[in-house]
C-alpha cells in the first residue's frame, strides 16, 4: 500500500496539472464573414481562466463536431472532405498541441454528421446522421486511423410535430462508460434509441429505447458520474428529462422532465442545444438558443432528480455548443452567431455562473472540446 507521504505528492502533483494551461479544440459550421474554414485551437489557464484568441490548428471544411482520444493523441471531425462529400477526418495532434496533421478521412456515404464520439477504448467511432436519420460506426485501428465503415443504421418513425418530427433525426451518439451499450437520442422520433455494441468490430444491436415527452425532440444527453442517471435535453420541449439508467440490462426509466426555463422567462422560437454535468456530479448546465442563456440546475445525489438554479444571458448569440474545463472551474460557451466564445465561472459551493468579462472572437463556433490531460 503506498505511504501517506506518497499519496500527498500524488495529490500535490495532480493539483499542479490541474492548474496548467490546457488546450482547447473549436469546430466551426460556414464561416460568415470570409474567415478560413478550419479547426481552431485556444489555450486556456485553469487557474485564473484567461482565454487566449483561437488560432487556426488545420484547414477542414465545416468541422461541426469533434472527437478527441482519451490519450489526447488524436482528434477527429464530422467534416467536409475535399471533394465535399460528406465524411469523418482522423488528425495527429502535435507534440506541442499546437497543430492538427491530417492522416486519414473515411466517407460517410450519405448525408453529413452532427454529431460524432468514441467508444471509451477509443477502439471505435460512432456518428449521427441527422438529416438521414442514420448512425453510422467506423472501428479505429491501434495507432488512430479510421477504417471502413462497419455499419449504418436507419432509423424509423416519426413524432406528432408534423413540421420537425416528419421522420426520423438521431441528433448524437453517447457510448455508455461501461462500453456495452450506445445511447441515441432522436429528435424526429422522441425516442433515446438504445444499441447493444461490440467496440472491437463495430457491430450494432438495437436493444431498446426510452421516451422523452411527445414532441420534446431529444437532441444531446450526458449521464451522472456513477452511469446511475441520464440527462436529455428536450430541445423543442426546451427541457431535461431525467432517466434512472440499468448499465446491465442497458434500460432508461424516466423520472423527471423540468422546464430549462420558467414560463416568465421564456420567449418564442427558444430551443436547447447542448447539455453538461459538472465533474462533482452535483450541477448541471443547459443552453438555450434564442433566448441566448445557460440555465444552472443542482442534482439530488440520491435520487438523480434536479432543481432549477438560474438562467443567465450567455453572452454570445446562439450559443449551440458549451463546455466545462477538466478541473470543473470553468465554462466556455460558444456563441455561433456572434463569432464569440465567453467565459464563466463556476462557483464550486452552488454552482452558479460568474460571466468573467472576456470574450474572444472565434469563427461560427459550435463545438468546444478539451484537449485530455493524460499526467
Amino acid at each position: 500500500m503506498p505511504s501517506l507521504a506518497a499519496c500527498l505528492l500524488f495529490f500535490a502533483v495532480s493539483q499542479s496539472a490541474l492548474g496548467e494551461n490546457v488546450a482547447v479544440w473549436i469546430g466551426m459550421g460556414s464561416p460568415q464573414n470570409g474567415e478560413t474554414a478550419g479547426i481552431y485551437r485556444a489555450m486556456l489557464d485553469q487557474e485564473t481562466g484567461k482565454l487566449e484568441p483561437p488560432q487556426l490548428a488545420v484547414e477542414v471544411a465545416e468541422p461541426e463536431f469533434l472527437a478527441i482520444r482519451s490519450d489526447g493523441k488524436c482528434l477527429y471531425a464530422a467534416c467536409r472532405l475535399p471533394g465535399g462529400e460528406a465524411g469523418i477526418a482522423a488528425f495527429e495532434i502535435t507534440a506541442d498541441d499546437k497543430s492538427l496533421r491530417h492522416f486519414n478521412s473515411q466517407s460517410l456515404g450519405g448525408g453529413a454528421a452532427c454529431h460524432v464520439a468514441l467508444d471509451p477504448t477509443s477502439r471505435c467511432l460512432f456518428s449521427a446522421q441527422y438529416g438521414d436519420g442514420t448512425i453510422a460506426t467506423f472501428p479505429l485501428a491501434e495507432a488512430g486511423s479510421i477504417e471502413p465503415r462497419a455499419a449504418l443504421i436507419k432509423h424509423t418513425g416519426a413524432g406528432p410535430d408534423k413540421a420537425r418530427q416528419e421522420s426520423p433525426h438521431p441528433h448524437s451518439v453517447n457510448p455508455a462508460a461501461k462500453n456495452n451499450f450506445l445511447l441515441v437520442p432522436d429528435l424526429g422520433t422522441d425516442e433515446i434509441v438504445i444499441y447493444r455494441t461490440d467496440p472491437e468490430t463495430g457491430s450494432v444491436e438495437k436493444h431498446g429505447h426510452g421516451n422523452s415527452p411527445p414532441g420534446g425532440g431529444p437532441r444531446h444527453m450526458t449521464f451522472s458520474p456513477n452511469g446511475k442517471f441520464a440527462y436529455v435535453a428536450n430541445e423543442m420541449g426546451l427541457s431535461v428529462t431525467v432517466f434512472k439508467y440499468d448499465s446491465q440490462a442497458g434500460a432508461l426509466e424516466s423520472i423527471q422532465t423540468i422546464p430549462t426555463l420558467p414560463k416568465e422567462l421564456r420567449i418564442p422560437a427558444s430551443n436547447c442545444s447542448e447539455i453538461r454535468m459538472h465533474p462533482s456530479g452535483r450541477f448541471l448546465y443547459v443552453a438555450n438558443r434564442v433566448h441566448d442563456s445557460i440555465t444552472v440546475f443542482s442534482v439530488d445525489p440520491e435520487g438523480g432528480k434536479l432543481s432549477f438554479i438560474e438562467a443567465i444571458p450567455a453572452h454570445g448569440e446562439h450559443p449551440r455548443n458549451f463546455n466545462l474545463d477538466p478541473t470543473g472551474k470553468w465554462l466556455l460557451a460558444a456563441g455561433r452567431d456572434s463569432n464569440s466564445i465567453s467565459v464563466f465561472k463556476i462557483d464550486q459551493d452552488n454552482g452558479r455562473l460568474e460571466y468573467t468579462g472576456q470574450t474572444v472572437n472565434s469563427p461560427s463556433p459550435i463545438c468546444i472540446l478539451f484537449q485530455p490531460q493524460t499526467y
